[in-house]
């Protein structure tokens, strides 16, 4: 879980918060409380203390008003609400933070409610979308979000009767519960075509989106500390450009999602937004797009507050844009033969990247195997590239199960020399690349997805389509 740090309240001042603790049978030597400044920079504001030998710690960082943040202890998270003046005291053990901990003194309502609302909630596989209410047709579907958002409305009053709550506290809470269920409907359609193999696109009533059209959903000031509602916009945005006939593989796709970000929404949440989607196109999109859309957007950040971040972003990202060469490798693979991606030239090359560690990574890989069996003789390699330390649970995996596909193992794991070059932060991963070992996508569809089999059906033969997208010093 990182955190999505969000827009500080107008007119909030930055102020110190202290937090004291206490850890029982600690695992490790610090505690961390981590902070996002900006919605989109990624780098987070990290505050460290040591724990002492009897397992107190003391931290003291400043806030730019009321703020969503993570409480870090070894590989365990918990969320925190922080507001200037906040002084708590956190207890938990070693190793159970999320469901252990507990908060003393000024704040601690705030955050008591959010470590029950998680164990009541988010930890109860009965209130989530996945793995198994994805499978559920419309009218049970807004049967089970109706029922949730109607708990967790009840929760949440009870709660703010018996305690005292902020009101930047109680907006926040108001959204999540808000956002989530419009979220969670709004992606409903999209979801489960990516999950569900054994169906199709669920065709929906007439009135299933209807409840977009109350503009107090969309342009919501007092929400604009929970990342839910940005996280809503965004999908927002996409709904509107492929309800307007925009697909996401059209060049277009995401310069008709800035507009409409432009057009449909309201400062101060708009400017973000509209930086969130450029971000999307520096990862999805085509460079000179890209690159043109960045320009308009000096025109939209007055204040100059997004700009540097978006504009070293672009930077970052330009070498991996469609039609860009993709990074060679040279990796051994489960049979000991050498794969390079030179040697797979004249081919498409879906590159799945997955540890064998990875519960959605192996949830997915039966999907890979069916389908290197459907495009059996096809110019395509579907190559599993396993960015595990633990070399023989892989090949005894790939190996006893026989799995389709060309499998190779990057010693190194995450740090592996193959990883950084694709950059990747979390697995599973995708790729796509054309026959001249260009990127065509590089977000495709899961291998899960029925939408996967078109998609790469359509993906043949694209490879000069994406060319002329390229400025000339892209990819060098």
């Amino acid at each position: 879980m990182s955190a999505l740090l969000v827009l500080p309240l107008a007119g909030k001042a930055q102020g110190t918060v202290t937090l004291t603790g206490k850890i029982s049978s600690k695992t490790a030597d610090t505690v961390a409380v981590s902070v996002r400044e900006s919605p989109l920079d990624p780098k987070e504001q990290i505050t460290y203390a040591r724990v002492d030998n009897r397992g107190e710690f003391r931290l003291a960082l400043n806030v730019n008003g009321p703020t969503k943040a993570d409480l870090v202890y070894g590989d365990d998270v918990a969320s925190l609400f922080l507001e200037p003046g906040n002084a708590m005291e956190i207890r938990f053990k070693g190793k159970d933070l999320s469901s252990s901990v507990s908060f003393k003194g000024k704040g601690a309502e705030a955050n008591t409610y959010l470590a029950e609302l998680d164990e009541r909630f988010v930890e109860n596989d009965g209130f989530q979308v996945l793995p198994d209410n994805i499978n559920l047709y419309e009218t049970p579907f807004l049967s089970f979000l109706d029922y949730r958002r109607k708990e967790e409305k009840k929760f949440f009053e009870n709660y703010a009767q018996d305690n005292q709550l902020s009101p930047a506290f109680k907006e926040y809470a108001k959204a999540e519960i808000e956002y989530s269920y419009a979220n969670d409907r709004l992606t409903f359609q999209d979801l489960r075509e990516q999950v569900v193999a054994t169906e199709g696109r669920l065709k929906m009533s007439p009135t299933y989106y209807d409840f977009l059209n109350d503009k107090a959903l969309v342009n919501n000031p007092a929400a604009l500390q929970n990342e839910q509602y940005q996280e809503f916009l965004i999908n927002y945005v996409h709904y509107l450009a492929v309800a307007s006939n925009h697909q996401r593989s059209d060049p277009d796709f995401y310069q008709v999602c800035y507009d409409m970000a432009k057009n449909q929404l309201s400062d101060p949440v708009r400017a973000v937004i509209m930086g969130r989607v450029l971000q999307e196109s520096f990862r999805f999109g085509h460079v000179k797009q890209s690159a043109a859309m960045l320009q308009n957007y000096r025109s939209i950040d007055t204040k100059n507050e997004y700009y540097p971040v978006l504009q070293h972003d672009f930077e970052t990202h330009k070498a991996f844009a469609i039609g860009a060469p993709a990074p060679d490798f040279k990796l051994i693979s489960s049979t000991g033969d050498s794969v390079t991606l030179q040697s797979l030239r004249g081919k498409l090359v879906y590159i799945n990247f997955w540890r064998t560690t990875s519960g959605l990574s192996l949830r997915d890989l039966p999907y890979a195997a069916e389908l290197a069996k459907k495009f059996d003789g096809k110019p395509i390699v579907f190559l599993n590239v396993a960015l595990d330390e633990n070399e023989p649970a892989w090949k005894q995996l790939v190996i006893g199960k026989k799995l389709a596909g060309t499998h190779v193992r990057a010693t190194g794991g995450m740090r592996s020399a193959i990883a950084r070059a694709y950059a990747i932060q979390d697995v599973p991963a995708y790729f796509l690349l054309a026959e001249d070992g260009t990127f065509l996508n590089t977000k495709p569809k899961r291998l899960s997805s029925r939408a996967a089999v078109d998609e790469i059906k359509e993906s043949f033969g694209k490879a000069s389509t994406y060319s002329s997208t390229l400025p000339s010093s892209a990819g060098k």
